[in-house]
């Protein structure tokens, strides 16, 4: 669905549809709990299209957050990464991140314990969230272990 619906905005906003710019598409959608670069996206692509080149990665991921198609996001490593936009995919639910502070693998968090909050923001402020990210920063259950045997 996602690529149908990504086939459709660029013929309404008149630009192709390549097959660099589905290839793009489909690394993020199949590698989504991955949190990617853009140059790991550039090397993934690379293998099944070896003509492709870094800036038309960049120029496609560009073309992606203007459509609302992706999100990006900082984690704390310096990189900017990239991710399926969740407001794309029918009843999906925010989800945040776990940050592991010694390796630095990233894990999505899909439990949104932020509702009631959300909740009483508004009714004692009169301010509704519409949206919020989350990064939790600690150790993951490997990097915990490891340090109580050192």
């Amino acid at each position: 669905m996602l690529q149908d619906d990504f086939k459709q905005m660029l013929k309404e906003k008149g630009l192709k549809v390549t097959r660099q710019r589905i290839l793009v598409l489909e690394t993020l959608a199949t590698c989504d709990d991955k949190h990617l670069t853009v140059e790991e996206i550039y090397e993934i692509v690379k293998a099944d299209y070896p003509d492709i080149g870094l800036a038309t990665v960049y120029r496609t991921i560009q073309l992606l957050l203007s459509l609302d198609m992706i999100e990006s996001m900082q984690l704390g490593d310096g990189s900017v990464r990239y991710e399926i936009g969740k407001s794309r995919i029918k009843d999906a639910h925010r989800h945040h991140h776990l940050i592991c502070l010694k390796c630095g693998d990233v894990v999505s968090f899909c439990n949104d314990l932020l509702d009631e909050l959300e909740s009483q923001i508004y009714t004692l402020q009169g301010f509704r969230v519409v949206n919020h990210e989350l990064k939790l920063y600690g150790y993951c259950k490997k990097c915990l272990k490891d340090r109580q045997t050192d």
